[in-house]
């Protein structure tokens, strides 16, 4: 958009043509109460036929509203990231200092309260003085550079070919003649004033005074000085020519005539002028960083949101639709981001796993909802939120879905998750529970090996059994870790202790379907669905210890939120509310909660996962006296590592794996400067999260956990109802 100093005047047949103008209108008297009435005429041209051209150009000037920045703010109104094609901060004219105004004025149209949008006397002495001298002079009027602006504001938003100063023809030139004087009849002068100063470029993507004074005094236009506003009153005529980092001296140069112009037009005083010319630049450059790139806090947020937005029908009928109002319409969007727990939550993230002292390949994220809402409290990660593959920087986001509700057209720039190893069998017990069995009924955990061919109860498979099938053909052996505590042990030890032999043995006696139903029913699906929908796990006797397909931390943060919330399971919720800068309301999820197992069965996991707390592996975890339950997880190979911590106040997902070869260990790689022979959920996921929980005691306070009944804690030998609880042919 950058205008080059007068080339309208810069040529021999253009001059000629405006003279021609100019004899036709003498001869035909168009002139009128002080405006200049153009008339298209070049050489060879009759009058009336000029005429005729002139009346058929465009009188009313559209005008849409002006690009601004959509603002991402945490709950408590902290700003997370600024989002924005152009960087605008729209102000009205009292907004702006009279320094800044008689600047601009003195330099681009002194005449600009006394003329009619055309200044016909600014035209003779423009064409006088780039006849006589070896400079070029313009006498386009801030009016008529407001219409210049308006139509390439408007080209450029509706992607058509812009008409830049460098470009145009005698033709838009008229064009913006008629217009500018349209526009003085239907606006003030100081709408017209303020209007031009708030769409002006004056570098790179900032647009507008207020923009350009943060950008480049950080300070508000309204205290722009006369050297301040000489400055950026000269730059507008080459954002780029007179840009003052690039070229200093071209740019103080510029400022100095702007002050010398404001001396000559009686705007300040031979003091002020001599004090303005003999300071520095005196720039404290202060950019509003774009994007989540340039977030404040939470940039995996960030880019979640952003997501949200694009992914909404209701802000647009195209994507492209909602990509012009997330970055052109000025939203302000409230999230449920608490950025005290964010802080603590990056904290803890960047204390364990730094990207600048761990193994590339090595993720570690951490994710918060609040159980009784589903309001997202944090969303961080361990790399920098920066394009490109350099160590240690990455755009995907570890804590979500790949596509959202697996809609391939909705992507949410995540990962899609990682097999979520032992964190997936409270989802066992839940099922036991609701089944008829007791925490304390002895489960023969022997080590055995299932035989191939061996069926185990699945309603919703063929045949209504799962049967055991392996690629050798040898039956399927599940191992505890370390290969020891093989035996009898209760329901409610083998949670605690993670035996997977307890586990597979529990669950050899439910109807497998109704396992992955309920954990389904309670948030955890496949974090890579594509298929339009949310896709269940496949019912496998390994993914009964979370070894076969990648579930999101989100998903994961969400069940478990269920069981604080002794059943009810709410929907993830990011937005609170969103505005226009028109004062436009979108719609926002409300919040959105479903009983989805009976307290009592919350409560009898709960009372388990507590256990885990006390004497299994989160025994040595440091926390503080709050009440808490959860659960660590480590899948088979030892790349993927989970510990989900929760309450009644608040669900955390911490997880740590190798992201960039999916399978590969995490053994021998380097995680916050150490390195391993053997990693597992209790190792560094769980003091990760313990470290967060310390950081934030009190902020969202628990009550403490509701025992279950006697019946489901202690009851023994009580059968087990094998029967599903839903139509295998509704279930996905």
């Amino acid at each position: 958009m950058e205008r080059q100093p007068f080339p309208w005047f810069g040529s021999g047949s253009i001059i000629g043509s405006v003279l021609a103008f100019l004899s036709i209108s003498a001869l035909t008297g168009v002139l009128a109460a002080g405006l200049l009435v153009p008339v298209a005429a070049v050489a060879g041209t009759g009058a009336s036929a000029s005429i005729d051209f002139f009346e058929d150009l465009p009188a009313e000037l559209e005008r849409e509203a002006l690009a601004q920045p959509t603002t991402i703010l945490a709950s408590d109104g902290s700003l997370i990231a600024t989002l924005y094609e152009e960087n605008r901060q729209p102000v009205t004219l009292d907004q702006v200092s009279q320094d800044m105004q008689d600047a601009l004025i003195a330099i681009e149209d002194y005449r600009f309260y006394e003329h009619g949008g055309v200044d016909l006397r600014g035209i003779a002495g423009a064409i006088a003085s780039n006849l006589t001298s070896d400079s070029t002079r313009g006498a386009s009027t801030i009016t008529q550079q407001f219409v210049t602006n308006v139509l390439i504001d408007s080209a450029l938003r509706d992607d058509k070919q812009a008409v830049f100063s460098g470009s145009k023809t005698v033709g838009d030139k008229l064009r913006e003649m008629k217009l500018a004087i349209t526009v003085e009849k239907t606006l003030s002068k100081d709408e017209i004033l303020a209007g031009y100063l708030n769409i002006v470029p004056f570098t790179g993507t900032i647009f507008g005074v207020q923009a350009a004074a943060r950008y480049f005094f950080n300070v508000d236009a309204k205290d722009l000085t006369i050297e301040q506003g000489a400055l950026l009153a000269g730059l507008v005529n080459g954002p780029t020519f007179y840009n003052p980092i690039e070229h200093p001296e071209r740019a103080l140069q510029r400022r100095n005539l702007v002050v010398d112009a404001m001396l000559t037009h009686g705007k300040i005083t031979d003091e002020e002028h001599d004090a303005a010319v003999t300071t520095e630049l005196g720039l404290n450059i202060t950019p509003t960083l774009n994007g989540c790139a340039g977030a404040a806090q939470a940039p995996y947020f960030c880019d979640y949101v952003s997501h949200l937005i694009l992914n909404d029908p209701a802000y647009g009928e195209t994507r492209e639709d909602r990509k012009e109002v997330l970055y052109r319409s000025g939203l302000t969007i409230k999230t449920t981001l608490d950025s005290r727990v964010q802080s603590a939550a990056q904290t803890a993230v960047d204390d364990t796993a730094d990207p600048d002292t761990t193994n590339e390949a090595v993720g570690h994220s951490m994710v918060s909802i609040e159980p009784d809402t589903g309001n997202i409290l944090s969303m961080a990660q361990n790399t920098r939120y920066l394009p490109g593959a350099a160590p240690g920087n990455s755009v995907l986001n570890f804590n979500v879905d790949l596509h959202q509700a697996g809609d391939q057209s909705k992507p949410l720039g995540g990962v899609g998750g990682f097999q979520p190893g032992s964190t997936f069998k409270p989802f066992v017990v839940a099922a036991w529970i609701e089944a008829g069995g007791s925490l304390n009924t002895p489960i023969d955990g022997r080590k055995r090996t299932y035989p191939e061919g061996d069926e185990w109860p699945a309603s919703c498979l063929p045949g209504g059994s799962y049967t055991v099938r392996t690629p050798q053909g040898e039956g399927y052996t599940p191992q505890n870790y370390g290969d020891t505590n093989y035996g009898t042990y209760t329901v409610l030890r083998g949670l605690a202790q993670s035996y997977n032999t307890i586990t597979m043995e529990t669950a050899r006696q439910l109807d497998m379907c109704r396992i992955f139903d309920l954990a389904y029913e309670m948030g955890v699906h496949d974090g890579k669905s594509s298929s339009g929908y949310l896709e269940r796990l496949d019912v496998l006797a390994p993914g009964l210890i979370g070894g076969v397909q990648d579930v999101a931390p989100l998903s994961m943060a969400t069940a478990y939120a269920g069981f604080a919330a002794e059943g009810k399971v709410c929907q993830p919720r990011a937005l609170l509310k969103v505005t226009a800068a028109d004062g436009t309301n979108y719609p926002v999820p409300t919040t959105d909660c479903d009983q989805v197992i009976p307290k009592g069965i919350a409560r009898g996991v709960n009372y388990a996962t507590q256990e885990v707390m006390k004497t299994g592996s989160g025994r040595l975890l440091d926390y503080g006296n709050i009440p808490m339950a959860g659960k660590t997880g480590t899948n088979d190979r030892r790349s993927q590592t989970w510990f989900i911590g929760y309450n009644s106040g608040i669900a955390t997902a911490s997880w740590i794996g190798n992201w960039k070869e999916g399978n590969g260990s995490l053994s021998g790689l380097k995680i916050g400067g150490q390195t391993y022979p053997e990693v597992d959920g209790s190792l560094i996921a769980a003091p990760s999260w313990a470290h967060f929980m310390r950081q934030i005691p009190g902020i969202h306070p628990a009550e403490p956990f509701v025992n279950p009944t006697n019946t489901i804690r202690d009851g023994t030998n009580r059968p087990i109802d094998k029967v599903p609880n839903s139509n295998p042919n509704d279930r996905p």
